[in-house]
């Protein structure tokens, strides 16, 4: 028996002992002559590989004070605070963000649905953490392009969509453009062509959208503020425009609006529209600097649900005014 089959059936019977039968490592390591090392060593591997899924099932759909403060403040269906301590610092409040928005994307996704992503750095980090579990039938949409100047083959946000489709078993349908057309009236032709219209209409029906908020000056940097997809008069006239962060490269000001920033007019991504008439947008953040954008979307009714960490969780609720929001 080759090596990857012999681990693959032991961890399939240590897992199934543990976890259906109810025994302990000692117990297992008893019965199959194993050490306890070897036995959580083959629990670890169940678990990786995704042969083992673990759910946690709020029976109740109980939320914190905290949750349920924000979650009722800007009328969202759903609100996940991550606990962090805030000494860890953003680079790990990111981390738990990411693994717990993993497992929680694949409790979602059934059969046949198509899911939008929108590529980023916070995006990116939840692929980094996802479980293999296949999905049948999958749609895996890109909701805005990634070329530019530097690397404008889209590999990039390809290699961040390829990690969620490796994991489900997806079908991926790439944007191939430029996340910023250098004029307007070159999106607009593009914008004409059936294969584009194509995947823009994918976009448009997806049954669930998965993105982040960039900001300029966020601790962990926006993917699209720090690999040169802006140029200085872009930041320029962000800063002119009052912007406080982005959707997918589409920009917004504190008040919500987006449709009469000039840069928008280049900008591949979707209408922010899209987020605030979707049935489920799934919006994933961590970080203090991206308070000012979360606070503008939640008012704007850009998401349906939210995940934060507890530190920017906190943050947030102190400048919304939400009351039993602050410990």
């Amino acid at each position: 028996m080759k090596s990857d089959d012999r681990i693959y059936l032991e961890a399939l019977q240590v897992a199934n002992l543990y976890y259906y039968q109810g025994l302990t490592t000692e117990q297992i390591a008893k019965e199959m002559s194993f050490s306890r090392p070897k036995v959580s060593r083959l629990l670890g591997h169940a678990r990786s590989s995704g042969m083992v899924e673990i759910r946690i099932v709020n029976t109740r759909m109980a939320l914190s004070p905290l949750e349920g403060a924000i979650a009722e403040r800007f009328g969202l269906a759903r609100v996940h605070v991550v606990p962090a301590e805030e000494l860890l610092g953003e680079v790990v409040w990111l981390e738990r963000v990411a693994r717990y928005a993993a497992n929680y994307l694949a409790s979602l996704l059934q059969p046949g649905m198509t899911l939008g992503v929108a590529w980023g750095t916070t995006v990116s980090e939840i692929g980094n953490n996802l479980v293999p579990k296949r999905i049948p039938d999958l749609r895996i949409v890109q909701l805005n392009g990634s070329g530019n100047p530097f690397t404008p083959d889209n590999r990039y946000a390809a290699s961040v969509l390829q990690a969620y489709a490796n994991s489900f078993g997806a079908q991926v349908t790439l944007f191939p453009v430029p996340s910023f057309f250098d004029y307007r009236e070159t999106k607009e032709a593009m914008w004409r062509e059936r294969s584009v219209r194509h995947i823009i209409d994918l976009q448009q029906r997806a049954d669930l959208y998965l993105y982040s908020i960039g900001a300029v000056d966020a601790g962990v940097p926006s993917h699209v503020y720090s690999q040169g997809y802006l140029e200085q008069r872009d930041f320029d006239e962000l800063v002119d425009q009052n912007v406080v962060g982005d959707l997918a490269t589409v920009f917004f000001r504190g008040d919500g609006s987006y449709d009469d920033i000039p840069l928008n007019r280049r900008a591949s991504g979707p209408a922010l529209s899209l987020y605030r008439d979707a049935e489920r947008a799934l919006c994933v953040v961590s970080g203090i600097a991206k308070v000012r954008g979360l606070y503008a979307a939640l008012e704007a009714h850009y998401m349906t649900e939210l995940i934060v960490d507890e530190p920017t969780a906190r943050h947030l609720s102190r400048v919304a005014g939400v009351e039993g929001g602050v410990a």
